[in-house]
């Protein structure tokens, strides 16, 4: 994360400025964290996939308070269409995905594709068109 100085000095604004400006997106919700970017592969978790779920109605696993917890899982969404709901998992080996799709099949019909490479790992949220304040 770059100091309030830095951020300024490549902005072309006074640290007060830029500071204030931050705190305010902070406040707004328009900033909700800071994060590192950790290569999971590099942490021991090789094995990525994604997998969208077809649950079964009272028994989906979007609400089971639980689910969003689990260590496999790094992002979950839910969404229209086919399934409910996508995930995106990584685990250290094949019989850990194995046994992780077993544990999701308790909540309707899991559908695994394997992440071969990952060509873009992150993008910033650009502002919309004519929205660059």
């Amino acid at each position: 994360r770059l100091s309030y100085n830095e951020l300024a000095r490549r902005v072309h604004l006074s640290a007060p400025t830029v500071a204030e400006r931050v705190r305010k997106l902070e406040s707004s919700g328009v900033i909700t964290g800071y994060r590192a970017h950790v290569d999971p592969a590099a942490v021991g978790l090789p094995v990525q996939a994604v997998v969208v779920m077809d649950c079964y109605g009272p028994r989906c696993l979007l609400r089971d308070p639980e689910v969003p917890s689990w260590p496999q899982i790094r992002q979950l969404f839910r969404i229209t269409g086919d399934g409910c709901s996508v995930l995106v998992a990584a685990v250290p080996s094949m019989p850990d995905f194995e046994s992780f799709i077993d544990r999701l099949a308790r909540y309707g019909r899991p559908s695994s594709s394997m992440v071969l490479s990952q060509p873009l790992a992150w993008a910033p949220v650009a502002a919309p068109e004519g929205r660059g304040d």
